[in-house]
């Protein structure tokens, strides 16, 4: 956990929400300047701080509509911090709780060094995660309806599709399975929308494969170099990366990318793990399925993963390679090297 500690001579806090802000701006001495509610546009904000620009902080809690704060922040060089939602328990505590309570402790969090602040994205590569992760979610989703339509043959006891419906003529296949119209029409949907789904996916990726390399082509191509890690998994870790330079260890970063579990411990005894929520879910995929990837048609790969086993089971063995997979772009991004799999597989 990271808390904001520089000191200033004033802080505005703000309670955020998409149609209104709660504004509170105290003093370096702890007194309270302003405390109104206005209305979540970039005007009435810039007039209401405007008397205390001269040496200001504003911290908001991270919610999905921080981004034009940030950006306000960044046009009128404004210091701007965001704060960790799930360390900000302290605005969640209490007898009473409204906006006007929750902007004032956080401003109170910010000045008295206690304002855990999560990492503000760069504008200029934010939206190209946001749309990579769009394209994850219409993926999944994709795959929920290609699980309908083999839920649907075995409903009706059909012989399983055994077709890749990624390709159209094994879509068109299906399209004369049923002789119930409304059990066809039924998977015509499914089909119709992966139709649509496999058009734009195709556009979209090559776009996000061109924005990555004009971004960061140096880091995209090393990401490239571990085997099994494709186009979408390079990209999928470059953009949650954002700078590798933001992490000041390995720990730090696998921390970040969910691959370790931290103990809850007290008076020497342990009470199993927490924290599994706390960090970046998207990284954590990511890794885990370069990890299984890594192992397709790779012997050597095989071989250290049976090591593993012998020590633990399958799954943990897995774990245990993605952690590894994590620190070895680690160091790869920060030494801008290629990755070395003889190297790798000796450690």
């Amino acid at each position: 956990m990271n808390f904001y500690n520089t000191t200033h001579l004033h802080y505005c806090g703000i309670d955020l929400h998409a149609r209104s802000l709660y504004v509170c701006i105290i003093d370096h001495e702890g007194k309270t300047l302003l405390h109104k509610e206005i209305s979540a546009n970039p005007e009435p904000l810039y007039q209401l701080i405007e008397p205390y620009l001269d040496d200001l902080v504003m911290g908001v809690e991270c919610m999905h509509c921080w981004y034009w704060v940030a950006d306000f922040c960044e046009d009128h060089g404004i210091h701007f911090i965001l704060g960790h939602a799930l360390y900000m328990k302290a605005i969640h505590g209490g007898k009473t709780k409204n906006d006007r309570i929750d902007s004032y402790k956080i401003v109170k969090l910010m000045r008295g060094g206690n304002f855990p602040f999560a990492y503000v994205y760069p504008r200029e590569m934010r939206v190209t995660r946001d749309l990579l992760r769009r394209r994850t979610r219409i993926v999944r989703h994709g795959a929920d309806l290609k699980a309908h339509i083999v839920n649907t043959t075995s409903q009706y006891n059909l012989p399983p599709n055994k077709v890749n419906l990624k390709n159209i003529c094994a879509r068109d296949q299906l399209k004369s399975t049923f002789e119930n119209p409304e059990a066809q029409l039924n998977i015509d949907l499914d089909l119709n929308i992966l139709e649509c789904y496999h058009r734009e996916l195709s556009k979209l990726e090559w776009h996000l494969e061109q924005k990555a390399k004009h971004h960061n082509p140096v880091c995209f191509t090393l990401l490239r170099s571990i085997p099994g890690v494709g186009r979408i998994l390079a990209l999928t870790i470059l953009y949650e990366i954002g700078d590798i330079q933001r992490f000041e260890s390995v720990q730090n970063f696998a921390s970040y990318s969910r691959l370790v579990k931290c103990k809850a411990e007290s008076a020497d005894k342990t009470y199993g793990t927490q924290g599994n929520k706390i960090g970046n879910a998207h990284l954590k995929w990511a890794f885990s399925e370069a990890a299984v990837l890594f192992l397709r048609g790779n012997p050597n790969a095989q071989k250290y993963l049976q090591r593993l086993q012998k020590r633990m089971n399958k799954a943990k063995a897995l774990s245990a390679l993605a952690h590894k997979l994590g620190r070895a772009v680690y160091f790869m991004l920060k030494q801008e090297k290629v990755f070395d799999e003889n190297k790798f597989l000796a450690g």
